[in-house]
């Protein structure tokens, strides 16, 4: 009977912990950092994700177009992209896929 309890507890502790985790992916695709917005950064993604990363889409580089290069060069050295698997060597290379103008140099 006790392991019945511990059973049922460990279940609602799993759906808990989804629910969470759902409800924090949904915020942080809601949120931006350096001028680009949450759904902006995710629609980059495939273009940074190694092993077989894509071409940025069009999205991409329109989401792009307006960001804080400075900030997002800040971004470069931190272990903080690749944690959530993205190469940060990708990333230095969009604004070059993307055919900006004045590309920045990080």
């Amino acid at each position: 009977m006790e392991h019945y309890y511990l059973a049922k507890k460990t279940v609602a502790l799993a759906l808990v912990a989804i629910v969470l985790s759902s409800f924090s992916i949904e915020v942080s695709r809601a949120q931006g950092i350096c001028n680009v917005s949450g759904e902006g950064l995710m629609s980059c993604k495939p273009s940074v994700t190694p092993p077989n990363p894509s071409a940025p889409t069009a999205k991409c580089c329109s989401a792009l177009a307006h960001a804080d290069w400075g900030c997002l060069c800040s971004y470069k050295n931190s272990q903080w992209l690749p944690s959530l698997g993205v190469d940060p060597t990708l990333a230095m290379q969009l604004p070059q896929k993307c055919k900006f103008p004045n590309p920045p140099h990080c």
